[in-house]
Formats: structure tokens, C-alpha cells, sequence
């Protein structure tokens, strides 16, 4: 019978590489394009749980809860029928003005709610960055996609809304989940310049409300975007904002016309500001830790 036999120094080689430990070291990326948005997907079950935390917080122990979600732009579509409707005679594109309104209000509630977030995420998270290592991604990005709750409960009262009106959506409304992905991506690729610079600049978070007062009245919520002259509405889809509210107003309502132009400003814009955001925000990953 033949034996193998192995000499002492072999098996105890063989015993410390089964037993040696393994090192992960982790590196700020090198390339100006190394964005490692595969991290994103070995993460997943922490962006779950950062999203679920974060829609717990918002609807727990709270007085009205998911009723102070319709009433925000149920008061804000009265609000703006009244002066900007009914006293200022602004047109509507043949909409009824609660129609008009609350379709724009519906994208920009949620655009406001993911930004304000995405903005303030890395601060508020400070303790958690410094003490374990994560893609730091996954805070804005959460942020953006635990706002689509309460827009989901928006969109089915604004449907009620509509069909109240006798407006029915036709063909385009099949449309209506690009230009929810747009909006996504818009609040994303701002979100990540904004939370780099605030985890930078302390005092960003203070000028948040005045441009997002500002950007408003630059969208077409309160007014459509055919006050805008042809020759500058190219000019005018550089807010990304304003392709996904003429977009989500035509989808849903088949009124108006098909925002092609202005579409494919917005949608070439927010490639560059959300490439841009994501370059920005990982240079800065490297040092948010010592900062925050």
C-alpha cells in the first residue's frame, strides 16, 4: 500500500495560510473615472436599511403623519390657484388650475424633500462615518429614495384629482416613470454636490431654503413654460427641474405639448451635473471623515 507523507515545516505551512486572516485595504480611488459604483450593489442591504430607517423616522410618532403629506401641496395648489389663477389670470395650458398646480407640485414636493435631505445626510451621519467604513454613496442616494414614499402618496391623490376633473390619462402617461427617473436622478447628482459642500461649509444648509425658494419660481410650477419665448426654452431646460414638471404635467394629462427640446436639455444636463456630482463627492470622500 502506498503512503504520501508530508513533512512537519509542510503542514504547518498548509495550518497558517487556512488559518490566516483576510486583509481588506481600503483605498481612495485613483482615477479620475474609478467611481466604484459596484460597492453600491455589495451594500444594497445597508441602502435598504438606511431607507427603511429613514421612512420610520418620518411617519413614527408623529401627530398627523401621512395626512400632513396631502395636505402640503393640497394647501399649496389652493394657495396658488387663488393668487397666481384666479386673481393673476396666468394661463394653464386648458387645465383646470387645481390640475395644473398639483401636477407640478406632486415632482417638485418630492424634489424638495430628496434634496433637503441628500443635503444634510453626511453631517448628520458624522458619527457612523468615523467610526466604520461604508461607500459614503449610500447616504445621499438613500436619502433621495426614501422621499419616493410620500410621492407615491402624493401621485394617488393627485389621480383623485384628475379624475375629479374628468381628465383620464392616455398613451403618454406610459411616460410617466422616465420622468419620475429623471427627477431621481436630478435630486441625486445635486444632492451629491451639495452634501460634499456641506460636510465642507457648514453654512450651506443655511442657504438651502432661499435656493430652493429660488429654484421654484425658476420651474414651471406656477406658471407653464410657454411664457417662455421659443428662442430661449432650450436655455430654459438647463433646469432639470423644469423638463421633469412639463414632462409629468404632459404625461399625465395629454395636455400641452410633448416637452421634446427641453427634455433633452434636462436630460443632457443632469448626465453632466450628476457625473460631475459623483467625481466630487468621492474626491471628497477621502477627507470627509477628518472634516465632519
Amino acid at each position: 500500500m502506498a503512503t504520501v507523507s508530508s513533512s512537519p515545516s509542510t503542514a504547518m505551512g498548509r495550518a497558517e495560510s487556512h488559518h490566516s486572516p483576510v486583509v481588506t485595504r481600503i483605498e481612495p480611488p485613483r482615477g479620475l473615472f474609478n467611481l466604484r459604483l459596484g460597492e453600491l450593489w455589495a451594500y444594497r442591504e445597508l441602502l435598504y436599511f438606511f431607507v427603511w430607517r429613514d421612512v420610520k423616522i418620518r411617519y413614527k410618532q408623529t401627530a398627523v403623519g401621512v395626512l400632513w403629506v396631502v395636505l402640503q401641496p393640497l394647501l399649496t395648489m389652493a394657495v396658488f390657484t387663488l393668487f397666481f389663477g384666479r386673481l393673476a389670470k396666468l394661463p394653464s395650458d386648458g387645465l383646470p388650475y387645481p390640475v395644473f398646480y398639483f401636477a407640478a407640485l406632486v415632482p417638485w414636493m418630492y424634489f424638495n424633500y430628496a434634496l433637503q435631505n441628500a443635503t444634510n445626510v453626511v453631517v448628520e451621519n458624522q458619527r457612523m462615518i468615523t467610526k466604520v467604513y461604508f461607500p459614503r454613496l449610500v447616504l445621499p442616494l438613500s436619502s433621495v429614495l426614501s422621499g419616493l414614499v410620500d410621492f407615491a402618496i402624493g401621485f394617488v391623490v393627485l389621480i383623485g384629482v384628475t379624475f375629479y376633473y374628468g381628465i383620464r390619462p392616455g398613451a403618454p402617461a406610459v411616460l410617466l416613470p422616465v420622468f419620475l427617473l429623471l427627477a431621481i436622478l436630478t435630486a441625486l447628482g445635486v444632492g451629491l454636490w451639495l452634501s460634499a459642500l456641506n460636510a465642507l461649509y457648514r453654512d450651506v444648509r443655511y442657504v438651502m431654503p432661499f435656493i430652493l425658494q429660488f429654484w421654484m419660481f425658476a420651474s414651471p410650477v406656477a406658471y407653464p413654460s410657454s411664457l417662455v419665448p421659443e428662442k430661449w426654452r432650450w436655455l430654459y431646460g438647463l433646469n432639470p427641474i423644469a423638463g421633469v414638471i412639463d414632462g409629468f404635467r404632459w404625461a399625465l394629462t395629454g395636455h400641452g405639448r410633448a416637452p421634446t427640446v427641453s427634455l433633452l436639455v434636462s436630460a443632457v444636463a443632469v448626465l453632466v451635473i450628476l457625473f460631475g456630482g459623483l467625481i466630487f463627492f468621492q474626491r471628497m470622500e477621502g477627507t470627509v471623515a477628518d472634516r465632519v
